[in-house]
């Protein structure tokens, strides 16, 4: 996949890159609005990831300017305004999805695979396992039919170990997955996490087991496959 990713924060934007390195995207960065208004046809894109605080030209107004000129590549919007109005106005102007910041990057990353998959027809996919299920167009996990809550690293955990249920995920690839630019995701907190999950699943009919010296793997229980 290839993203334009346009943001003039030195620090997020090189977080931000490595973080869709990681999911070996290639990613092209732009720091001022003014670059962003005479780039070519962004349309080559899969995705467009804008930040609306830019120099030189508003996020807002260099949306706009690419609708103008027929560009149909999915948009999301980083920003720090969180009122409704200008989520209202962005989503108005041509965007496609809106996330505020400070925000997590896992959660970055999955928006960012869903406005592909919305791109490419399939609008609503999910992931099951026993009676769980994972609405990836909605970020939700339901049991039975009711959302179990989750903060945006678990659930980014949840849908890594729900694509490969049944086999062993690597612990160095959760710290990839879950690392953000402002600090690296520890084999430590890894531990951390998954001992959540296990917590969060106790009574939902799926188990984490670990696999020593390699990772671990998600499963139905004993008692939800019988």
């Amino acid at each position: 996949m290839r993203i334009l990713l346009v943001e003039d924060d030195p620090a997020l934007s090189l977080g931000v890159g490595r973080a869709f390195g990681r999911e070996g995207w290639s990613v092209d960065v732009l720091h001022d609005g003014r670059l962003a208004l005479a780039a070519g046809d962004v349309g080559v894109y899969d995705v467009a990831v804008l930040d609306l605080g830019l120099p030189g030209c508003d996020g807002m107004d260099v949306l706009r300017h690419w609708r103008a000129r027929g560009a149909r590549v999915p948009v999301l919007l980083l920003t720090a305004r969180d009122e409704l109005g200008d989520r209202v106005e962005g989503l108005n102007a041509g965007a496609d999805d809106y996330l505020v910041k400070p925000f997590d990057v896992a959660e970055l990353v999955a928006r960012v695979r869903a406005l592909k998959r919305r791109a490419d027809g399939r609008l609503s996919e999910r992931l099951t396992l026993g009676e769980l299920e994972l609405d990836l167009t909605q970020r939700e996990l339901r049991w039975r039919g009711q959302r179990v809550h989750m903060s945006p690293r678990e659930l980014a955990l949840t849908e890594l170990l729900m694509h490969k249920a049944g086999r062993v995920v690597p612990k160095e690839t959760i710290v990839a997955t879950l690392s953000s630019w402002e600090a690296d995701f520890s084999e430590n907190s890894v531990e951390v996490y998954v001992h959540r999950l296990r917590k969060r699943f106790a009574d939902l009919g799926v188990v984490i087991k670990t696999v020593r010296g390699f990772g671990y793997v998600l499963e139905c229980a004993p008692a939800a496959a019988a």
